[in-house]
């Protein structure tokens, strides 16, 4: 009984997910949210009383995952290559993981006054652009403040737009490559050099 009224609970919550993040509080409703899990209202109201408190559970839930997701990053030696890593990794949740995409959705939408997920991730970028700056990583003349505006407007971008994971990299590749000294070549999650990096060197 237990473990059933479990699995029900985890449903809702999926489905109340992908509700708030395709409609927004006001335009949620707990009928559909049933639907898509389903089960009854009796049901969904055993487990949440209202719309509030299925909000609110959802984006407890999106937190802790976008939270764990973000320290699951690999320390990197290279702070430009850590840099790509975190806006990867930004990307893809926006994008694939339904928790995180009601939480972006329901920070402009009552009932969630928590602080903004950009709080959790902004502290690590401005570190790595502080560990670049230092290594003298970012090309002359780059402020880590400047890029770190910059960079935080295109990480929001790539969380809201669409696109494939491939294409973002590729832009992704361009903009940190402007940001980096005439020494330095940024890479992939996996550490292998850009595509641009590799198009540009001339045969053996």
């Amino acid at each position: 009984m237990q473990e059933r009224a479990a699995k029900t609970r985890q449903a809702v919550l999926e489905a109340a997910a992908e509700e708030f993040a395709e409609r927004g509080y006001e335009g949620a409703s707990l009928q559909r949210v049933a639907g898509r899990a389903e089960t009854s209202i009796g049901a969904l109201t055993f487990h949440f009383r209202n719309k509030t408190a299925l909000a609110e559970e959802v984006c407890l839930t999106g937190r802790a995952r976008f939270g764990r997701s973000l320290a699951e990053l690999a320390p990197a030696a290279d702070p430009l290559r850590g840099l790509r890593a975190l806006i990867g990794t930004l990307a893809r949740l926006a994008h694939e993981d339904r928790f995180v995409r009601a939480v972006r959705r329901l920070e402009v939408d009552p009932p969630d006054s928590a602080p903004p997920l950009a709080e959790t991730w902004l502290p690590v970028l401005r570190a790595l652009l502080d560990r670049a700056h230092r290594a003298r990583s970012l090309r002359p003349g780059v402020a880590p403040e400047e890029a770190e505006i910059m960079l935080a407007h295109l990480a929001e971008g790539a969380m809201a737009a669409h696109g494939t994971p491939v294409a973002r990299d590729s832009v992704w590749d361009v903009v940190l490559h402007g940001l980096a000294a005439d020494r330095h070549e940024t890479g992939g999650q996996d550490g292998r050099e850009s595509p641009q990096a590799e198009s540009g060197r001339s045969p053996a």
